[in-house]
């Protein structure tokens, strides 16, 4: 029996919430677990929170403070109103669990009576107190802003909500040789084919994922990445070596909706399958740093300018909004070299 459980307080009182297939046999077996209640405002059955049950579902800390259902019902209304505003899955994904923190954190506030003052109690007593990332800060800085725009009663001042000061790292590159090795270590084509793109396009990862055939324009050597981050289309250059490579892989593999489909015809390729090829060509490659996908992206955009390419062109084929988002990532390293 595949399930979600959660801890939730239904109606003044803690429960534990099991969503699951409706089907009439897995409804029995939950009916047969004693006061199992059906609820249409949750969507799920829910049940007793006893000892017995957060055995029987694996719930090991109960001691955990889970939302209110009216706390619920604004990560949802915020989450449907990001829906409406055509934002990515991944950033409702991402803006939906950084509203549920910051609401968890006040969870015994009313959202009307959250003021500027707990916004920095939550930085100094939730972030800075677990050590957690200013990538993460800033990700509950994006919600919270959008979501108290959003929110017609409320104490709090949105412009007065800061970020925290970035951090100055280098972006991470790796040497030509480096992008040799990794690109030429896998044989098998597909495999070779998507990290060639990748870093030879300046691609994100959804945004390789997401290409379809027709993306591939082969009587101007062009790649068409459509609804890229901030919902823009842009064209970035395809060398004659690559799309041979890639016509030698559409003979073989014959995709049909997307250009690189998973073990079933016709279905996206995963996210954590590339992650795994690119984990491999690193061991095949005997590269030990803790390379990512988005390190060929920076290493590309790195060497365009290392060969004189114009800030402003690399700007426009990685999908950059602004020219300081190209500049902060790529002259930094030239500066520092």
């Amino acid at each position: 029996m595949n399930y979600k459980v959660e801890l939730v307080e239904h109606r003044k009182e803690k429960r534990i919430a099991v969503w699951f297939e409706n089907k009439p046999e897995l409804i029995a077996r939950i009916k047969a677990l004693g006061d199992a209640r059906w609820s249409k405002t949750l969507k799920a059955w829910h049940l007793p929170n006893t000892p017995e049950n957060r055995l029987r579902f694996k719930i090991y800390n109960p001691s955990v403070v889970h939302l209110g259902m009216d706390k619920i019902d604004e990560v949802e209304k915020f989450k449907r109103y990001l829906y409406t505003k055509r934002y990515s899955e991944n950033t409702i994904k991402t803006y939906g669990d950084a509203l549920k923190s910051f609401l968890l954190f006040h969870q015994h506030k009313d959202v009307s009576s959250i003021n500027n003052e707990d916004v920095l109690n939550y930085y100094q007593n939730y972030i800075l107190k677990n050590k957690l990332s200013i990538s993460f800060q800033n990700q509950i800085v994006n919600a919270i802003k959008l979501y108290f725009k959003t929110v017609q009663q409320t104490a709090i001042q949105v412009e007065k909500i800061y970020r925290p000061k970035r951090e100055r790292t280098l972006p991470h590159v790796l040497s030509k040789e480096e992008i040799k090795r990794i690109l030429n270590a896998h044989s098998n084509i597909k495999h070779k084919a998507m990290l060639c793109l990748i870093y030879s396009c300046g691609l994100r990862r959804s945004e390789l994922l997401n290409l379809k055939p027709d993306d591939i324009d082969s009587k101007r050597n062009l790649v068409i990445i459509r609804q890229g981050k901030g919902r823009k289309d842009r064209i970035a250059p395809l060398s004659d070596l690559i799309l041979t490579m890639l016509r030698d892989y559409y003979k073989l593999y014959k995709p049909i909706n997307w250009l690189f489909e998973g073990q079933e015809l016709g279905e996206k390729y995963s996210e954590k399958s590339i992650q795994s090829i690119l984990k491999q060509a690193l061991e095949k490659a005997k590269i030990k740093k803790p390379v990512t996908l988005h390190w060929l992206r920076h290493s590309y955009a790195t060497h365009l300018l290392e060969a004189g390419t114009d800030l402003r062109y690399i700007q426009e084929i990685l999908g950059h909004k602004s020219s300081k988002t190209t500049e902060t990532e790529v002259m930094r390293f030239m500066n520092a070299a």
